[in-house]
């Protein structure tokens, strides 16, 4: 889901110069990801009890190292610094730690599983891995390209790093903590933050990509509203980066992806008063899709950005469409605004549902389920109304895939596409494209859905959201990041001059 959202939900809803050769570095340090990318709906790693992150002061980075060290870790040792366990290939355990929540990945096999509970855990990872094997961060476990779970590399898991604590009008969260635990605290504290809407997301995965969410167009991204982050580098140097710290890296957090620049070992947000909200869900006939879909871009385009919605398309013959969000506001507003869609689209729905909820009970309709789930999928951004029908013709007779087009917009698009990390201001919404998997059927789901992204750029919908990030989407670093994409490598370079945190899709790939 995104990072954030997806299928399981309640109708209408749907994470330096140096002597070592560089082929040779790159060989050796194979591929990583740091701050799973989080998405589709799944467990992740259970939350393990809330443990101090109170880490040393914020020190600078000293002169560049001028080589990294080679050979295997010491894992023995490593062990002996970690709070938590480490567990290697063999050891009671290991099969679960190593998995991430889409089980299409459980064949990789990470070298190591860390279980680290402090920001010293961390940088002793770090210290002990860098340049010897591939690292990843795991947050939630939600890396739709399985990045979090490397084959042959060391997983950093810091789902124990999960304290969520308000103070005031911030919040400061660590980043293994879910989604489901961090609406929680913010509901009794009254206060809101814009995220995603799976509850076993990480925070910083969903946060380093973005953050879309029911309530982005009227508060913005996830990303917008960080005012920190503590983060440890290649060199497993704390820092804290900020707009008056690190601000270069500041810049690149905020919408860079994770798996990039170092490991976010937790975040300062500023939080927003509660707001209480109407749900809503809107069945639409067979045979209306694609007057569906044409009405609702030119009808999200005009909404305050009181007002969120998506339009799900579901593949089969026929399509099937369902319009759901959510308003800032009362029924009575919102069902006039309702009341303008369904007159434009010329279709009475079948089924409609409003219901007021607090900020709370509202994340929880939206909130997806938590079981694992193995799919493929990928992403297109619309910047300009697109071909509604040759859009509805991708899904004719795909069942099982699903279109989920995220309204964007309003806030969103307040911040100069250059400002932060995030391209996509613009954007009037990203499409989804989901479809189940199996290990038996993968080759052919992953060929229907690279057909289906295809035909989305065709029908004029270009682009990619680096949430759901896909290891096929053509020109992937232009999709997901246009002109920010130089800006981005160039933080890479500065923060991680050795590429330590090098994977499939690393700005510095």
């Amino acid at each position: 889901m995104d990072s954030e959202h997806h299928l399981a939900q309640p109708p209408g809803r749907p994470h330096v110069l140096h002597h070592v050769d560089r082929r040779t570095f790159l060989r050796v340090a194979g591929v990583s990801a740091v701050g799973a990318v989080a998405a589709a709906c799944g467990p992740g790693s259970p939350s393990a009890p809330a443990a101090s992150t109170s880490a040393p002061p914020a020190t600078t980075s000293g002169p560049p190292a001028t080589r990294l060290p080679t050979g295997p870790p010491n894992w023995d040792d490593l062990r002996t610094q970690l709070t938590g366990g480490l567990l290697r290939p063999g050891a009671d355990g290991y099969d679960a730690a190593s998995h991430a929540f889409n089980p299409l990945f459980d064949t990789n096999n990470p070298v190591a599983v860390a279980a680290t509970a402090t920001v010293q855990d961390v940088q002793a990872c770090v210290k002990a891995a860098a340049g010897r094997v591939t690292i990843a961060a795991r947050s939630g476990g939600h890396s739709y390209a399985g990045y979090s779970v490397p084959e042959g590399g060391l997983v950093i898991d810091v789902a124990a790093l999960n304290k969520v604590d308000i103070q005031g009008d911030k919040a400061v969260i660590g980043a293994g903590a879910k989604l489901k635990d961090v609406y929680a605290a913010l509901g009794r504290a009254g206060r809101a933050l814009p995220a995603g809407s799976c509850p076993t997301v990480g925070i910083a995965g969903l946060t380093l990509g973005g953050g879309i969410g029911v309530l982005s167009r009227k508060y913005g991204l996830t990303c917008d509203h960080l005012a920190s982050a503590q983060v440890v580098t290649a060199d497993g140097t704390v820092l804290t980066a900020s707009a008056d710290s690190e601000p270069d890296l500041f810049w690149a957090l905020r919408g860079g992806g994770g798996g990039n620049f170092g490991i976010v070992t937790e975040l300062t947000f500023d939080t927003d008063p509660a707001p209480n909200l109407t749900v809503f869900s809107l069945h639409f006939p067979a045979g209306s899709a694609a007057d569906v879909l044409t009405a609702w871009q030119q009808w999200i385009a005009a909404m305050p950005p009181e007002l969120w919605a998506n339009l799900v398309l579901s593949g089969g013959s026929p399509v099937q469409c369902r319009v759901g969000g959510c308003y800032v506001g009362g029924a009575s507003g919102l069902n006039t605004l309702l009341n303008n869609l369904v007159t434009n689209t010329g279709a009475r729905p079948t089924q409609r549902t409003v219901k007021s909820f607090d900020y709370l009970g509202a994340m929880n309709y939206f909130s997806g389920s938590s079981a694992r789930q193995s799919f493929i999928a990928s992403s297109r951004i619309i910047t300009s109304p697109v071909d509604a029908a040759k859009v509805v013709a991708l899904a004719d007779g795909r069942p099982g895939t699903d279109l989920l087009i995220d309204g964007l917009g309003g806030k969103v698009a307040e911040p100069a596409k250059d400002a932060t990390a995030f391209w996509h201001r613009d954007a009037l919404a990203s499409v989804q494209v989901y479809a189940p998997a199996t290990p038996k059927n993968r080759s052919k789901v992953e060929q229907s859905v690279g057909d289906v992204v295809a035909g989305l750029a065709a029908a004029g919908a270009g682009g990619g959201y680096v949430n759901y990030i896909d290891p096929a989407l053509p020109d992937w670093k232009t999709a997901y990041y246009g002109d920010n994409a130089k800006r981005l490598q160039e933080v890479g370079k500065k923060y991680d001059p050795f590429n330590v945190f090098r994977f499939g899709q690393s700005v510095q790939s």
